[in-house]
């Protein structure tokens, strides 16, 4: 665990997955699974966002990212799409993306779990020295915000409606997108983030769905909108919906 850890903050650590598939694969996880999801909690999972991605950029020259997470939902057997889950730990999995990588998330994901040729612990070993080096000197502005700045958000929703929307996409797959055009995830404010994950919660459990698999993907092109792909998921179900998702022309162009 501890060669994993990369840095921790007051409720997230960044580490490295067990079976890294690029070097640009590191999870934001919680430090105690029993942590509520709440203002300071977000607050502090955007903060190591945004310093991940500044210690990313430093390292490997990574200018664009994806994440993917699950929500009361566990990668079964080939896991063709997502990552294979490690715990039962709340888990973000961030993919930067640079010119040059010598594979990419969308071609590992592409295949069955057992077949995925993820980076040798060893060949990591200089990257994450300095990965742990920039995170350590790393120390962006969007820290958390105070408690007046959040009674002032939540005043202007109820004044200007909500932080978010979420749009029927589908069977069994829903977007959720903030109110604000924003274009990148370093945008968000955790008011934002919450009212997301709230807009995640209630989403509806039709015909066995248990759970979800998440893509966070941020535009590519001017007026298209920071969206998180949720798709609904079943130890039943007879297709895999992230096999369609990721050979959409929005997703693949972020992950291939």
């Amino acid at each position: 665990m501890s060669r994993q850890l990369l840095y921790r903050s007051g409720f997230w650590e960044i580490a490295r997955p067990r079976h890294p598939l690029t070097a640009g694969h590191v999870l934001i996880r919680l430090s105690d699974p029993s942590t509520e999801f709440a203002h300071s909690s977000a607050a502090d999972w955007l903060f190591c966002h945004t310093l991940l991605r500044a210690a990313l950029h430093e390292v490997l020259g990574v200018t664009r990212c994806v994440v993917m997470f699950a929500h009361q939902w566990h990668p079964l057997g080939s896991a063709i799409g997502e990552p294979v889950a490690e715990s039962s730990t709340p888990t973000f999995h961030l993919f930067g993306r640079w010119d040059g990588e010598t594979t990419t998330p969308g071609l590992q994901l592409s295949l069955p779990a057992h077949r995925r040729a993820g980076v040798p612990e060893q060949e990591l070993d200089g990257t994450d020295a300095a990965l742990r080096d920039a995170l350590r000197g790393g120390r962006p502005d969007a820290a958390a915000t105070s408690a007046s700045d959040l009674s002032a958000a939540v005043e202007h929703v109820s004044e200007s409606g909500p932080l978010v929307r979420t749009v029927d996409a589908g069977p069994r797959h829903a977007v959720i997108e903030p109110a604000r055009h924003l274009d990148s995830i370093r945008d968000i404010q955790p008011a934002e983030l919450l009212a997301m994950g709230a807009a995640l919660g209630a989403l509806p459990l039709p015909g066995g769905v248990s759970g979800f698999s998440c893509v966070a993907v941020e535009p590519e092109d001017a007026g298209v909108p920071l969206r998180v792909h949720a798709l609904g998921r079943s130890v039943a179900e007879e297709v895999n919906p992230l096999e369609a998702l990721l050979r959409s022309p929005e997703v693949s162009l972020a992950l291939l």
